[in-house]
């Protein structure tokens, strides 16, 4: 198991509550919207549990929607042990994430969303050096022309979240030299497949069966675990 991050790097998830309907939509249409709902809860799971493992003591979640009425929202709970979690604020995506790293406050900030399950502690650590080395900030891009991965020396470098289109094939594009302009020193990281669709879902389900998301997959699916 990887060793927890030495240093001052904090991380921070931004996520929905996996309320059915609520959230992975494009993948319930084919799936149905309970189905959907419950990977999307998988998918948080792991990604929180990677990350206590990771940077224990220093997480954050900026969460929208509530527990209560989600999919396994008692789990999601527990997981969030030690947590610093808090309400997103803002209109559109790109507000609210520069709302939530000025809640982290200063430091370096890695921040990622829920929907990479496949995410791990190697990734991270490697991830981390970087924002900790000669860099000022990290991208990791997304294979749909997104990015699921920023990480900033200076949270207050994420106000030009607020300017960058998302949700567009171009947004790793735009937030990278949004980014640069500001900080002149940004490097990118591994790209990695979020889960949008079914293919997407069953892709990264491959990657990591034993997981919460590749367990959810396999009896959503009725495949073998």
């Amino acid at each position: 198991m990887t060793a927890p991050v030495s240093g001052p790097t904090q991380v921070l998830v931004v996520a929905k509550a996996p309320v059915v309907g609520q959230v992975k939509t494009r993948l319930g249409h084919d799936l149905g919207m309970s189905r959907a709902a419950e990977l999307a809860a998988a998918a948080l799971q792991d990604t929180l549990e990677v990350c206590s493992r990771t940077f224990p003591g220093r997480c954050h979640l900026a969460l929208s929607g509530a527990l209560t009425t989600a999919q396994r929202g008692a789990e999601i709970e527990a997981a969030l042990e030690g947590w610093h979690v808090f309400e997103q604020v803002g209109e559109g995506l790109g507000p609210r994430l520069a709302s939530a790293f000025a809640q982290v406050g200063s430091g370096p900030v890695l921040q990622i969303g829920m929907d990479t399950p496949q995410i791990d502690g190697a990734l991270l650590h490697r991830c981390a050096a970087m924002l900790e080395g000669q860099v000022s900030a990290v991208l990791g891009p997304a294979a749909d022309g997104g990015w699921w991965l920023l990480g900033l020396t200076d949270p207050e470098v994420a106000q030009v979240l607020a300017g960058v289109p998302m949700s567009s094939p171009e947004t790793c594009r735009s937030t990278a030299e949004a980014v640069s302009g500001k900080t002149g020193h940004l490097a990118m990281t591994e790209m990695l497949r979020d889960v949008d669709t079914v293919a997407d879902a069953a892709a990264v389900a491959g990657l990591v069966p034993g997981s919460h998301f590749g367990r959810a997959w396999a009896r959503l699916t009725r495949r073998p675990a």
